[in-house]
């Protein structure tokens, strides 16, 4: 067992499919919401699609927040796993929705599911490759992601404006997530041994407050994570008010 993107280039490439799949989840609201709000419950764009918004991010954050903390008391695979159970009545809630109510649930589970998953699958590219390599794993895992993300609202727009946007734009969710269940379940290994492995050979001491250290203390970290912020308030801004310029 050793770590490197050549000896583990199959794992390395599942983890990255498995995460287009998070990514094509969450794409498939992204032209559909305000358009759904408004036709079928008579919601204002923008407050509907605002408040879904709010509780997606908020159940993401919190998913982001404890990712961490659960590989310690289990596996990452596990966490894996727990996602992608969470995405699983995504698809349903949104096509049989009777009420507001029931797209609010749906999205604090997909933000449960892109807390989980997409962070699960992060951490195991970077246990599997080499330090040096790290930057570009990541690199591959959020090209992809995002990619799915553009990809899927792509196709749900197209499926909305044939059928509209009630229901049938929102049966891919059902094939995304069952493959995504079914790929980790079956054919993910956890990366665990490879991070206790380098924990043995590694000197470089841990982080004492990796909040504190990540905000303000060290200034290379601090500035990822505004950057972070940024990017993620920007893509936030862009779903929650582009479509509703656009409409």
């Amino acid at each position: 067992m050793q770590q490197g993107l050549k000896n583990n280039w199959k794992q390395f490439w599942l983890l990255v499919l498995i995460n287009a799949f998070v990514g094509s989840i969450v794409g498939l609201e992204r032209s559909v919401l305000s358009g759904f709000g408004y036709d079928i419950f008579n919601i204002d764009g923008k407050t509907a699609l605002l408040s879904f918004i709010m509780a997606f991010g908020t159940s993401k954050a919190i998913a982001n927040l404890i990712t961490g903390k659960l590989t310690r008391y289990t596996t990452r695979k596990q966490v894996l796993i727990i996602g992608w159970i969470a995405a699983l009545p995504v698809p349903f809630l949104l096509m049989y929705a009777s009420s507001s109510n029931w797209i609010i649930v749906a999205n604090i589970l997909l933000g449960i599911n892109q807390g989980l998953a997409w962070s699960s699958t992060v951490i195991m590219k970077i246990d599997l490759v080499d330090e040096k390599v790290r930057g570009l794993a990541m690199g591959i895992n959020e090209f992809a992601g995002y990619l799915a993300v553009g990809v899927a609202a792509y196709l749900s727009a197209g499926i909305t404006d044939e059928k509209g946007s009630a229901f049938y734009p929102f049966i891919p969710g059902i094939f995304f997530s069952v493959a995504g269940f079914f790929l980790t379940l079956f054919f993910v290994k956890d990366t665990a041994a490879f991070l206790h492995q380098e924990a043995k050979e590694n000197r470089i001491p841990l982080l004492k407050n990796v909040w504190k250290a990540s905000s303000y203390q060290h200034r290379s970290m601090g500035s990822v994570t505004i950057n972070g912020l940024v990017n993620n308030l920007d893509d936030g801004i862009v779903w929650g008010l582009l479509p509703i310029l656009l409409l």
